[in-house]
């Protein structure tokens, strides 16, 4: 039987100097500590390797241990978090990612660490624009390309991160992205809400991974309001007990929201003959008898707001589609959240394909059974650390940090 023995990601201090940070994680007790790429608290590209022999040092004085280097997402664009991937199209968009994720094997060289983490992006609007191209051949390619950069002799292990919407979504992907790689330095990093999420028995998914799994990221989550975002296309389909539609006209840039209990035709301006036909042919199909309303999108909310965080992670989760159109049907989430008025959807928006939100909540505050989980990690071979990664709490890093050693230290004692 294996130990999951428990750190924290700095991914979610990212208000504090980064040695306050590893200070502030040593004294919640934890064992470990996750060092995240940060544009301004740790950032790669800025530190020489006096800089980092100075972190070293610094851990040296600490009980808590580095556990993983973390080529952060949010890295070169936060408005485009995972952007640009290791299979973009353009080959020097995808060199920037491979040189972040190189920069990563030599943090964790120099720090000591045995372990970097990435995730596989996103297929966007440009790959579905060139089907003749395979972005797993891509994907395959960039990363044998980071493997290059461990010396034969290094014991250190590149981890691949399935992440909801992202190519790579499922453990089951991931495993077989490993088969395709096919090194004994690249192996799964699995994260407990991401399976939570992605999986049709997370418990089930998790324990057959676990042979194969090197890392854990920890957070909590709960049953959201699964929306999907599509072009309108005569081969959309609907399945609204599995997830309502935003469908998107490309020629007028309004949106339909088809839904068990409502219809709504976000506009500017009245539709045409033509488009409120194929509205009423579209709510055939779908099979609601939800009346129709209209909303005029010059009404709509666009200033700053409580819900901004919620719906840009469920806006960067929506693949195949450009940011144009995922920036445009902002507003119309935020009016069906209530954003200004009561809500007409009173839970979290979800794009996943359980429902399950993919936001990060501190252990204990969500519905996730960590128990299960960890037994089923550990009784089938998982065997080391687990960060809680909680990005979605940085302004409340210190309730966030202790609660979650508080729920989750006696479940791993």
């Amino acid at each position: 039987m294996g130990k999951i023995h428990l750190a924290y990601s700095t991914f979610g201090l990212t208000n504090l100097d980064f040695c306050a940070a590893l200070d502030a994680v040593d004294a919640a007790g934890y064992e470990g500590v996750e060092v995240s790429f940060h544009r301004r608290q740790f950032n790669p590209f800025e530190l020489g390797d006096q800089d980092l022999l100075a972190v070293r040092r610094h851990f040296a004085r600490l009980r808590t241990q580095p556990a993983c280097v973390a080529t952060a997402s949010h890295f070169f664009d936060p408005q485009r978090p995972h952007e640009p991937s290791l299979m973009a199209l353009e080959y020097a968009a995808r060199k920037r990612r491979i040189d972040l994720v190189k920069r990563g094997i030599h943090v964790a060289r120099m720090l000591g660490v045995k372990l970097v983490t990435f995730g596989s992006g996103f297929v966007r609007d440009d790959h579905a624009a060139h089907p003749e191209t395979n972005p797993t051949e891509l994907l395959v390619d960039s990363i044998r390309e980071c493997l290059g950069a461990i010396h034969a002799e290094e014991d250190i292990t590149l981890l691949i991160e399935p992440e909801p919407g992202m190519h790579i979504e499922t453990l089951a992907q991931g495993l077989a992205l490993m088969q395709a790689v096919d090194s004994p330095k690249f192996k799964l990093h699995i994260d407990i809400c991401h399976a939570y999420c992605s999986e049709a028995n997370y418990i089930e998914a998790l324990a057959d991974a676990a042979p194969h799994a090197r890392y854990l990221h920890i957070s909590d989550a709960r049953q959201g309001w699964n929306l999907q975002i599509c072009h309108d296309s005569e081969l959309l389909r609907f399945d609204l007990a599995h997830a309502s539609t935003l469908v998107h006209f490309p020629d007028t840039a309004d949106f339909l929201l088809v839904d068990p209990a409502h219809a709504i035709h976000f506009a500017d301006g009245q539709p045409t003959p033509a488009r409120q036909r194929r509205i009423a042919a579209l709510l055939q199909q779908a099979g609601t008898s939800a009346p129709l309303h209209t909303v005029d999108y010059a009404s709509l909310p666009t200033a700053r707001g409580p819900l901004d965080d919620e719906i840009f992670t469920y806006l960067i989760s929506v693949p195949g589609l450009s940011y144009d159109v995922l920036e445009r049907a902002r507003p119309a989430i935020a009016w069906l959240r209530g954003a200004q008025g009561q809500p007409l959807v009173d839970r979290m928006v979800a794009h996943t394909r359980t429902g399950i939100v993919h936001f990060h909540e501190v252990p204990g505050e969500g519905t996730l059974d960590f128990a299960a989980s960890f037994k089923a990690l550990s009784d089938h071979g998982f065997d080391g650390w687990g960060a809680i990664e909680l990005y979605h709490h940085v302004d409340g890093w210190q309730a966030a940090l202790h609660a979650s050693h508080r729920h989750l230290a006696p479940l791993l004692a």
